[in-house]
């Protein structure tokens, strides 16, 4: 199978009308400034920022991270920094109601944006070779600082790979994944960002996270199998019981087609929306495990392996605890918990990931009581991560993550503390507002606190003492 994002984007120039010579041109570009990866944030901001390309993406999606369109930092397939392109970017995503990260929103921006550039157009619209259309991108879009004769040279040689990948290509080519890297970090984030999503009652609104809820097991998940990838299943799935689709769209969209096949197990036409038979592939490929589960594990329950009923993504593993991600749990995507010696746990498919930087020697976990932020509070912990001594990106994640600390927590803290934005109130003005009921229940109240920049343990633990 091909690498869908290579397949998608040329396909999409195609079909506005560009010859091979201009398409090709245009993807060299995009590959020099972003390797073609939609939720792409400019290296150098990962650092100063705090933020993974996912858990940025995720970030400005839910709202959590608000200056998007004024942090400077370059983002996405065309790499958008300056501020009136990246507000004009969001304004477009929100009004198609798409991810910031989307590719397919991303290009059809980035055409509606090359229409006002005339130049541009009429050399793509009349190529004669990559390097006019490469450079006619480069020189009069993009506009990078470097310029040079070697940089145009470099794009316009990108660009002949994709051109003899797929110039007059009517069978679809292999997928090269060498230089990928399957992290089972990327797939949790991936997971994490869908939390809160809610089944629909009908076929519409698939893409929006809480309109049109109900019990009929619609889901834009099941959609795009059925739509985007019709070979993936034996069939269409739309309005079937989705916990397993769930978790094979989020491997799909953290490693691509053909990655996420191998890591699961899977062939292609496969049964793998059922419960039962993607635990079969796992076990067929000695993949299959009953104890010691790890973070990005695929978590099965039921009464048998023979008998498998609901499934989910392994989050982390803290003392005798299995924290999970699962779809179709209460009829949407949530976070669940479980004691590592519950009856209800058939066992776990492990997933060949690449070892992660870091991961290997992490901090040590803390015992089951423990609160679940571990040992330190999250301001002690957002002012190490601040000093540079939890890594960053995915790395900081994995090492946060491992050492059984709440990631999101400490982000949001980090976030906070940069922007010079302290929290307002202390903790026993927000216990006593916890308490009158202004910040909810459960993990509503944890999500609202944390994502407002306060110590939700601390609150907690306040709010049990006043209540004692």
């Amino acid at each position: 199978m091909p690498d869908n994002k290579e397949l998608t984007i040329w396909q999409f120039f195609k079909g506005k009308g560009l010859n091979d010579f201009a398409v090709a041109g245009i993807m060299g570009n995009l590959y020099a400034e972003s390797g073609l990866n939609p939720c792409n944030l400019q290296n150098t901001y990962e650092k100063k920022l705090g933020y993974s390309d996912t858990a940025y993406t995720a970030a400005v999606d839910s709202g959590a991270y608000g200056n998007f369109v004024h942090d400077s930092a370059g983002y996405g397939l065309c790499q958008w920094t300056y501020w009136s392109r990246k507000e004009a970017l969001l304004s477009y995503a929100r009004s198609v109601q798409k991810s910031i990260g989307d590719l397919t929103m991303q290009l059809e921006f980035m055409w509606k944006e090359l229409q006002g550039y005339k130049s541009v157009m009429n050399t793509l619209n009349g190529a004669t070779s990559i390097l006019a259309a490469s450079n006619a991108i480069l020189l009069n879009y993009e506009r990078p600082a470097d310029q040079s004769s070697a940089v145009q040279t470099k794009r316009a040689g990108y660009g002949q790979t994709y051109y003899d990948k797929y110039a007059g290509v009517t069978t679809i080519p292999k997928e090269d994944n060498t230089m990928s890297k399957l992290y089972a970090s990327t797939v949790i984030a991936v997971a994490v960002a869908e939390i809160g999503y809610k089944e629909k009652k009908s076929n519409s609104n698939l893409d929006d996270k809480t309109a049109n809820a109900g019990g009929n097991n619609y889901t834009k998940y099941a959609r795009d199998f059925d739509q985007k990838y019709p070979q993936w299943y034996n069939g269409k799935k739309n309005g079937y019981a989705w916990c397993d689709m769930f978790v094979d769209w989020c491997f799909l969209t953290a490693f691509g087609y053909a990655a996420a096949l191998s890591l699961l197990c899977q062939p292609e036409r496969s049964a793998g929306a059922g419960c039962t038979y993607s635990a079969g592939y796992y076990r067929n490929k000695g993949q299959f495990y009953t104890s010691n589960p790890k973070p990005g594990d695929q978590i099965f329950f039921g009464t048998s392996i023979s008998n498998c009923t609901h499934t989910g993504i392994v989050e982390k593993v803290v003392g005798s605890t299995v924290y999970t991600i699962e779809g179709n749990t209460s009829d949407c995507v949530a976070r669940r918990s479980y004691a590592l010696g519950s009856s209800k746990i058939v066992g776990y498919g492990r997933p060949k990931y690449d070892a992660e930087t870091g991961s290997s020697t992490p901090a040590p976990a803390p015992t089951p009581s423990q609160p679940s932020t571990g040992g330190k509070t999250v301001d002690e912990l957002a002012k190490e991560v601040i000093n540079g001594k939890w890594g960053n990106g995915a790395d900081r994640k994995a090492r946060l993550t491992a050492a059984g600390y709440d990631y999101s927590a400490v982000q949001n803290r980090v976030n906070a503390i940069l922007s010079g934005k302290p929290p307002s109130k202390t903790v026993d003005e927000l216990a006593r507002e916890v308490i009158a009921g202004k910040w909810g229940n459960g993990a509503d109240r944890k999500n609202r606190l944390t994502a407002a920049g306060y110590d939700y343990s601390a609150v907690q633990a306040r709010v049990n003492a006043l209540l004692s």
